[in-house]
């Protein structure tokens, strides 16, 4: 969220600056929001000092004994003023709050110009790509084949966009899933945490799922829950209203949870395999910063992620999103690719992302400097992400790039402690 006094004397700048990825926020409406805001508060403060006046008044010809009944009338009025007035001014508040909630961030100015994912700048291309015998197998074959995945009773179980992993398939997501949770806190330093899977709407809005993406969301019928999108939401919103101690910082969290997502607007896309569920896992990481120390934090925490990568000896490249690419709240996002045989191209399997103040503004989060005193001021952290990886899809690039001829798949030196020695996943059954 932008600071409200920053949009008020920077409105046409900041609309500029954003350009078509503000297209739907209500300029004009906010422009008379502001204007409103402004002139009722003007106007209430006038009116509190006419009370205050006539309250000194009315006492004064109390205390000589002059007739007060005019003026103890006059100053009814006021307040009657001031409480109509400070009804509608919260009322302009919190129509300005809500329009406010759905301006995206600003992109931090090393943020490439461009209007879409064509648009995005590779930083580093790391890794060989496999040399397959024969043409590559996508995801979903290999897995049917083997007997470890399985699509169709997860639609019988759920519906589209859900799958079943079974056995080895199973036993390789669980592997994975400790392999990154041990590398983020052995190696890394990160807390590990196991939040709840569902979170309120005061929550959702901190870290900026709502107001505007709620159809993005699966909610409970009759209640105010959400099941989170992804652990992001519930280690951000850990120190939501809580000013926290600089020499505590930077702080850094990892979670694995299940993340589940309507993928509203993807009809088409990916309806095949684990690239696009309606639920999946994900080993998410989190850190709180001072504003001088987020840029070097989003370096830092981007090449965790791509440690994973590393371990496992997948092919990927880093890539900085550009302007019409970048997510609502983000700053600056670099996007790990990694490569899949079977579609000849890098896919997506983590987003690291700065959001600078943006997060913090709406969810209350600040510190203040070791030894202040209490009267000190305080500033809002800054409050970064990223995926350290997304389980389901690294599923999807060991299957690709270790396939075999014979259809087995070899099993990534670094998980086979996790998988009491296995080397290889062979049919089952």
């Amino acid at each position: 969220m932008h600071d409200l006094r920053a949009l008020r004397d920077n409105l046409d700048a900041i609309r500029e600056r954003l350009g078509p990825r503000a297209a739907d926020v209500g300029w004009d409406v906010l422009r008379k929001l502001i204007e409103e805001r402004r002139a009722l508060t003007a106007q209430v403060e006038q009116w509190r000092h006419e009370l205050k006046k006539g309250s000194e008044e009315v006492a004064r010809l109390k205390r000589e004994k002059h007739p007060a009944d005019d003026a103890v009338a006059a100053m009814k009025a006021v307040g009657e003023r001031i409480t109509q007035g400070e009804s509608e001014l919260r009322d302009v508040e919190s129509r300005l709050n809500d329009t406010a909630l759905r301006i995206p961030n600003l992109p931090h100015t090393s943020v490439p110009a461009g209007r879409d994912a064509s648009d995005n700048v590779e930083v580093r291309r790391i890794g060989t790509l496999p040399s397959l015998s024969s043409p590559a197998k996508s995801h979903w074959e290999l897995g049917e084949t083997l007997g470890i995945l399985d699509f169709d009773r997860a639609a019988k179980i759920a519906g589209a966009r859900f799958a079943v992993l079974t056995g080895a398939g199973a036993r390789l997501e669980r592997a994975l899933i400790n392999l990154m949770l041990d590398t983020h806190t052995g190696r890394h330093g990160y807390r590990e945490v196991i939040p709840p899977f569902l979170a309120n709407r005061q929550t959702m809005t901190g870290t900026g799922q709502l107001p505007k993406f709620e159809e993005d969301l699966f909610r409970l019928r009759d209640e105010e829950f959400f099941l989170i999108p992804t652990a992001e939401v519930p280690l951000t919103n850990l120190h939501r209203e809580e000013t926290l101690a600089e020499d505590s910082l930077p702080i850094r969290y990892t979670a694995y949870t299940p993340c589940f997502r309507r993928e509203a607007g993807s009809y088409g896309k990916d309806t095949k395999g684990l690239i696009r569920l309606h639920q999946f896992n994900k080993v998410e990481l989190v850190a709180f910063t001072k504003p001088d120390q987020s840029y070097d934090e989003l370096e830092r925490l981007t090449g965790h992620a791509e440690t994973i990568l590393q371990k496992l000896e997948l092919p990927y490249r880093v890539v900085t999103l550009c302007t019409g690419d970048i997510g609502f709240s983000a700053a600056k996002t670099y996007d790990i690719e990694v490569w899949l045989p079977s579609q000849k191209q890098y896919r997506e399997i983590s987003s690291c992302s700065n959001f600078e103040a943006f997060q913090a503004r709406r969810a209350g989060i600040r510190f203040k400097a070791a030894g202040n005193k209490k009267d000190s001021k305080t500033d809002f952290v800054h409050t970064l992400n990223g995926s350290g990886l997304a389980v389901g899809r690294t599923v999807v690039a060991i299957l690709e790039n270790y396939q075999q001829p014979d259809g087995s798949i070899l099993i990534p030196d670094a998980l086979r402690p996790y998988m009491d020695g296995m080397e290889r996943i062979v049919a089952e059954g």
